[in-house]
């Protein structure tokens, strides 16, 4: 740093001296104003202008409050007028009937030998003590008198022990760990407490293991039926596996789940499940490059996009931005309206509109002239500019919903599927091995397209225990 007395000096001494000064100064003061401006950035992004999650708020949550998409219906809150509510109804056979006798009056009379005119009747409805029913078989043994031959009953199938757990008892033990995500040690804690009966841990596993082998040929059925979807909705997150980061995927339709654990994020990963390599349907993604790589149609998540537009409005005061979030909302709108598909006219009327606010877009954000001198890697570009590229490289697969009213709008399907690994993190912690996250994998697949398809989950996890699961379909 230089002295008032020290520039003075330069400034009538060598001028020139003076400039480079400046000069330097003036570089090192843009490149501070830009970090600045990129930090601000950093830190105004929430979970509402960008991809972060709500968790990343923070407790104090001092951004802007969420504001949902959906347009307000105008209705007042609660059940809405002729809506048939549904209450807790008597039973026509109560398991139990307690008389509760009249044997005096106020008046001191009595009433021991009056006849009852009628009664009050009011019903409980209440849980009878857990207990578990053991049944045992006797098999019975004889001596055949003609050749001598011991000859003995046979068991029914899957009684293979002198004492075990039923399948139903088992079921439940799988359906608690795979859909409420009960830790193995606090489910064995749980049965003791409702039973009476201590089961082990190994147990619980065992009979997860059981169902993961019985689930193999759903595992193959359920891949066939989603490569041959028409829609597909895709997503990945990270699940802390064996001490190393491994990836969920998911891939689902409104009546199908597929899970499946990889160490790999991209294309080896999805390459693996064997299901986009063959699929020629429309494919529903939130942009993640890999996805791109496979020939069928696609079709992006524009929720995803209308956060990224939020922060160029409210951010940097990009006008277009605004401009594009409410068009790809009125473009929803109208398409959801829609029993047909779009003619061309209603297409054009919309397509017109996109592209001129894009042109807006390029005109205040118009990308610099190419250097001379080529450099070595991209050029860099705004987030304005990189988000205008994308609406002009992926139009087709941005408005997929525009050409075909069949295609959702959003991702919002594989996002809600993919949500209940976070859950299950959260609630009973990492997977200690990759075996036991394949297991949760494919019995957690076979759980969400039960309950999609209206099954009952444990009577379908119990017929899985038994050998029998259910065979998924595609369509209803």
């Amino acid at each position: 740093m230089f002295t008032r007395a020290q520039l003075l000096y330069i400034a009538k001494t060598t001028p020139e001296t003076l400039v480079d000064i400046i000069m330097t100064h003036q570089e090192q003061i843009q490149t501070l104003i830009l970090r600045v401006t990129q930090l601000e950035e950093q830190i105004n992004k929430n979970s509402r202008n960008s991809s972060k999650p709500p968790s990343s708020d923070g407790l104090k949550k001092s951004g802007p409050k969420t504001k949902s998409l959906r347009k307000q219906s105008g209705k007042k809150p609660g059940g809405q007028k002729g809506h048939k509510g549904h209450n807790l109804e008597k039973a026509e056979e109560p398991d139990y009937v307690i008389p509760l006798p009249v044997t005096s009056c106020s008046c001191c009379a009595d009433l021991s030998d009056v006849p009852v005119s009628k009664h009050d009747c009011r019903q409980v409805f209440e849980l009878p003590k857990p207990k578990l029913e053991v049944i045992e078989y006797q098999s019975e043994i004889k001596i055949c008198p003609q050749c001598g031959q011991t000859v003995k009953a046979s068991f029914p199938e899957g009684v293979n022990a002198p004492v075990q757990y039923g399948p139903r008892f088992r079921g439940m033990l799988v359906y608690m760990q795979n859909q409420h995500f009960i830790p193995a040690d606090r489910l064995s804690q749980l049965v003791s407490d409702l039973y009476g009966s201590s089961v082990s841990v190994a147990t619980i596993l065992n009979a997860s293991s059981r169902s993961y082998s019985n689930l193999a040929h759903f595992e193959e059925s359920l891949i066939d039926a989603l490569t041959d979807s028409e829609v597909l909705h895709v997503d990945e997150s990270g699940a802390r596996t064996a001490e190393k980061l491994h990836w969920l995927h998911s891939a689902s339709t409104e009546l199908l789940t597929f899970y499946g654990v990889h160490e790999k994020r991209g294309a080896e990963a999805m390459d693996h499940f064997n299901i986009l390599p063959n699929f020629q349907g429309r494919l529903i993604h939130d942009f993640w490059k890999p996805y791109f790589s496979y020939s069928c149609k696609h079709g992006l998540c524009n929720p995803h996009l209308l956060r990224e537009l939020t922060f160029l409005f409210e951010q940097q005061d990009q006008t277009w931005a605004k401009k594009m979030f409410d068009l790809l909302l009125k473009m929803n709108n109208f398409v959801g309206e829609q029993n047909d598909q779009l003619t061309p006219g209603q297409k054009d009327h919309w397509l017109k509109q996109f592209h001129e606010i894009l042109s807006e877009g390029w005109e205040a954000n118009p990308l610099p002239e190419k250097p001379k001198k080529k450099k070595r890697g991209r050029q860099s570009k705004t987030k304005s500019q990189n988000l205008l590229t994308r609406f002009d490289d992926f139009e087709d697969s941005i408005l997929a919903f525009l050409h075909d009213i069949n295609v959702p709008f959003s991702n919002n399907l594989a996002e809600q599927d993919i949500r209940m690994i976070k859950v299950r993190l959260k609630i009973s912690g990492c997977f200690r091995t990759i075996q036991g996250a394949k297991h949760f994998a494919r019995i957690r697949s076979y759980l969400s397209t039960a309950r999609k398809q209206g099954h009952n989950i444990l009577d379908s996890i119990t017929s899985a225990i038994k050998g029998n699961p259910f065979q998924p379909i595609s369509s209803i």
